[in-house]
Formats: C-alpha cells, sequence, structure tokens
C-alpha cells in the first residue's frame, strides 16, 4: 500500500520529505522556547534526554577513536603488499583513481597524483584518471597538458575527461564522476580488454593525500573479500595537509572532523563511505555509476549500491590515512567564509535523506532491521546536525529564565544542575579526543614550546565555532532545502 502510494505520488512524496528535516530542526530549537511557557516539565525532560545522547555519543567517540588510532598506527606498520602478493590474481587487479577537479591549483593536483605515484605496488597496476570540467575551459587544458607530460610513463594510463555541460544535469563531483568513470570503463574495458572483475575505483579528492600503502592494502582487502562487489572501503580522512597555517577556528573544527572520521571507521554500523573512498568496478558499473542529477555523491553512491542489491552492500573500514585540506583562502575572514561554504555544502547531504526514506519505504524486501538501522543512522546524523548545539548550549538555561513560576519548582532548580553535570562529564571524553588529534596531526618543527603548550586552549573557542560552522550552516542547508532554494555546487577554493 505505501509503496504503491509513494511510487504513484512520487513528486509529491519527494517534496514533502524535503520539507521534513527543516520542520523537524526547527520545531526540535524552537520547543525549547514556546513549550517553558506552556509545558516547562517536557522540555526539561527533552533537554535532560538530549543531554544523555550527547553523553553517550561523546564517551562513544572518544572510545573509537582511540582503537581507530590504534590500528591506524599497526596498519601503517604492517607489510600489506606482501600479504597481498601471496593472494592468487594478486598481478589481476587494476587500480583506477578517480580524480574530480575544477579550478584547483596545479601543485594540489601533483600533491595528491604524487601520493598515488608512491604507492608501493607496482606502477602498471594503476590507472590515473583526472576529469577537470569543461566550462574551466583553456586553464583545464593548459594544466593537463603539463600534468600529462610529468605523469603519463608513470601509470598504466593516464586519462583526462572534461565533463561538458548537459541539461538536467547537476554541476559538481557526482555528475563530473560519472561522465570519467564511464569514459574510463570504456578505455580499460572495453578497448584495453582488462578484466572487469579486477578493477577497483577509487574516488579521491584533488587535495587527497593517500598513504604509500593504501592501494597495496586495497588489494589484499579486495582479492582477500568474499564479497569484493557488494563492499565498499573507507580510509581515515584526516583534514591535516594545511592545518597549521590556518586561523584558530578552522584548527578547531578540523580536528574535531577529523577525529569523528577516525573513530567512525570502528563503527561499521552506522559507516558510509565518505569524501574519498574505494569500490569494484563491477560494483559501480551494474548501478549505474554516480547520479549526475545531485550535488552530495558518497553518500548517494552507497544507498544507490544498498537498495539496487538488495541490502547486502556493506563499508569495510581501511585503517590507513589519507590526509586532505582544511578550508582556506588567501585571508582570515575569507579562510573563515571557505569554511563556512565547505561546511554548508556537506549539511547539504541532507537533501538525500528524501532518496533515502523512500527506497526505505518501496524495498519492503529488504528486510525491516536491516534497511532501517541503515538510514536510521543517517537520518539521525542529518536531522541533528543544526539542533545538537541548541540542545547542549543553551537548553537547559531557557525554561529557568523565560518561565519564573518553572524556576522555582524542584524541576526548574535542579535541570541546570543536572544538565551542568552530565555537560561537565563529557570534557573527559573531549580531554581524550583532543589526545588523538595531538598525536595524529603532522609535527611542525617550528612551533615554539609556549605555543606548543597553549595549542589545546584554542578548544575554548569550541562553543562560538562549532555554533557559527556547525549549527549555522546546517540550517541554513534545511531552511534553503524545506524552502525549495536549492543549493549549487560551490568548489572549496585551495591556495
Amino acid at each position: 500500500m505505501i509503496k504503491k502510494f509513494v511510487e504513484r505520488y512520487d513528486r509529491q512524496v519527494h517534496r514533502f520529505l524535503e520539507i521534513l528535516p527543516g520542520t523537524f530542526s526547527w520545531s526540535l530549537i524552537l520547543f525549547p522556547v514556546w513549550g517553558s511557557f506552556w509545558i516547562p516539565h517536557y522540555v526539561a525532560y527533552y533537554i535532560i534526554l538530549f543531554d544523555v545522547l550527547w553523553f553517550y555519543k561523546s564517551g562513544s567517540l572518544a572510545v573509537t577513536s582511540v582503537l581507530s588510532h590504534v590500528k591506524l598506527n599497526a596498519a601503517k606498520r604492517y607489510d600489506w603488499l606482501a600479504d597481498a602478493k601471496r593472494l592468487p590474481d594478486f598481478g589481476k587487479v587494476h587500480h583506477l583513481v578517480v580524480i574530480p577537479t575544477y579550478k584547483e591549483p596545479i601543485h594540489t593536483i601533483e600533491k595528491g597524483v604524487d601520493s598515488i605515484a608512491n604507492q608501493d605496488i607496482p606502477k602498471k597496476q594503476i590507472s590515473i584518471c583526472l576529469a577537470f570540467e569543461d566550462r574551466e575551459g583553456k586553464e583545464a587544458r593548459d594544466k593537463a597538458k603539463v600534468l600529462a607530460s610529468k605523469y603519463k610513463n608513470k601509470f598504466a594510463n593516464f586519462i583526462v575527461t572534461y565533463h561538458p555541460d548537459v541539461k538536467g544535469e547537476v554541476k559538481g563531483k557526482s555528475s563530473n564522476e560519472a561522465y570519467a568513470g564511464k569514459l574510463a570503463k570504456k578505455i580499460l574495458v572495453d578497448r584495453q580488454r582488462r578484466n572487469i572483475d579486477y578493477i577497483t575505483v577509487t574516488s579521491k579528492d584533488a587535495d587527497g593525500i593517500f598513504d604509500g600503502k593504501y592501494l597495496s592494502c586495497l588489494t589484499y582487502k579486495f582479492l582477500a573479500s568474499d564479497h569484493r562487489y557488494l563492499s565498499f572501503w573507507q580510509p581515515i580522512v584526516l583534514f591535516y595537509n594545511n592545518i597549521w597555517k590556518t586561523p584558530a577556528p578552522i584548527r578547531v573544527m578540523s580536528s574535531l572532523s577529523s577525529v569523528w572520521q577516525t573513530g567512525l571507521n570502528s563503527r561499521t554500523d552506522r559507516l558510509v563511505n565518505c569524501s574519498m573512498y574505494s569500490l569494484s568496478l563491477k560494483l559501480l558499473d551494474d548501478v549505474g555509476y554516480w547520479d549526475v542529477d545531485v550535488i552530495p555523491e558518497d553518500f548517494r553512491i552507497f544507498f544507490k549500491s544498498f537498495f539496487a542489491k538488495e541490502g547486502k552492500v556493506d563499508v569495510d573500514p581501511i585503517f590507513l590515512p589519507v590526509y586532505a585540506d582544511c578550508a582556506q583562502s588567501t585571508s582570515y575572514f575569507k579562510s573563515l567564509v571557505n569554511l563556512y561554504e565547505q561546511e554548508k555544502r556537506w549539511a547539504w547531504g541532507v537533501s538525500d535523506d528524501s532518496y533515502f526514506i523512500k527506497k526505505w519505504l518501496t524495498h519492503t524486501h529488504i528486510p525491516f532491521w536491516r534497511r532501517t538501522v541503515r538510514v536510521a543512522k543517517v537520518l539521525e546524523d542529518h536531522f541533528l546536525w543544526p539542533v545538537n548545539w541548541f540542545a547542549i548550549t543553551l537548553g537547559a538555561t531557557i525554561p529557568v529564565l523565560i518561565n519564573p513560576l518553572f524556576a522555582q519548582t524542584v524541576m526548574g532548580q535542579n535541570l541546570p544542575r543536572i544538565s551542568f553535570g552530565i555537560l561537565t562529564a563529557c570534557w573527559g571524553f573531549l580531554l581524550v579526543i583532543l589526545i588523538v588529534d595531538l598525536k595524529q596531526r603532522p609535527k611542525r618543527a617550528d612551533v615554539s614550546l609556549i605555543r606548543k603548550i597553549t595549542m589545546p586552549l584554542e578548544f575554548i573557542l569550541m562553543p562560538v565555532v562549532t555554533f557559527v560552522f556547525t549549527a549555522l550552516p546546517g540550517i541554513d542547508a534545511h531552511t534553503r532545502l524545506m524552502l525549495g532554494k536549492y543549493l549549487e555546487y560551490r568548489v572549496t577554493e585551495k591556495v
């Protein structure tokens, strides 16, 4: 019944589901305000439950980030190539690395390609596909000429594509990669007759710098897996490339994002490929490549594959780092604007939720808990993105400030104390997170001892920084989607 209804009124259901996240987030943000006048006790229960949830999330992040950090250090020392070579068909494996780029400086692209050239597996087993946008014009072709001259003899193939503007497509990484992936498949499989069953595809951002053992580890996991055509592989994305060159607020956000990504690799129940990842070309080809009508491509390609393959697709963590750039521009203020726009673009992932929910409603042949757990965990992160800050930072103070009568009750007097106690306990988890970040950050020799000692004090800025660069871009994205003012793709500026 529900499946038929959704399929019959697809456009109306889709629009309703686009309005849903903004309605949900605004309702929860404003609930402590209007609820304090009419149902203050329920507001108090809501705040306490939210604080308990935050305590659980903070504790989970602290534990999983430590576990992942230990595994990361072990994986960096391990000889993945030796293990991969012992497996049958090692020589058949071929890695296609797709690098979508638009107006990135050539030195940014070079550093990323160099990290692939420095992989410890034979370079004849690697092909690069550098995916430009045709609208970049002569600048793109000039860069392509220089890069092809430098790298064409270092890999099996150095493919360059120019994604044209196509009516009906959304400009961005997803449509660009779809075009590049299809063209690369024609070259590798149709023309060169490589076996598609042994080709992996790695989506790499232009600024991404992979650990030298990534492809050998991927080769081992690919060959050793019984579900190689139903798997994504996810490294740990760390925003550390230029962290010492950025303003303090950006360092705080980059550190939090890096530790979050670190911990997430130990949570396979909610791990979804993000930013830079790998999968088999066979799976990618089977599901029809990346979608061309969306901006966020990573979560979309996972759930597209998940539902196309009857809920059997999973993400296998690779505990090796891939380093990415922090948001940075030519001035302090422009760098902050750059970060805000980046966070807003990430928050725009909420635009995919209508797609996920519709698939969840219509693919009833997939076991209920299998599809529900996968979708629910993503919806939780997306829906609560702009809500967390308001509930945690202001929640306990609002009812007692705007309702004097409630402030005189036992609940009113105890609410700030209970909330403060729970959130104070979270500072212990934050200390663990800071230590993990300190251990993982690249060392800088020219930093004075005093600055090293005072560096953790930057996290005093966290309440303000997370409001400006998490809550605001989150509610910005939710509100735009709710009002139908769709976001246009904007590449994070690189310097």
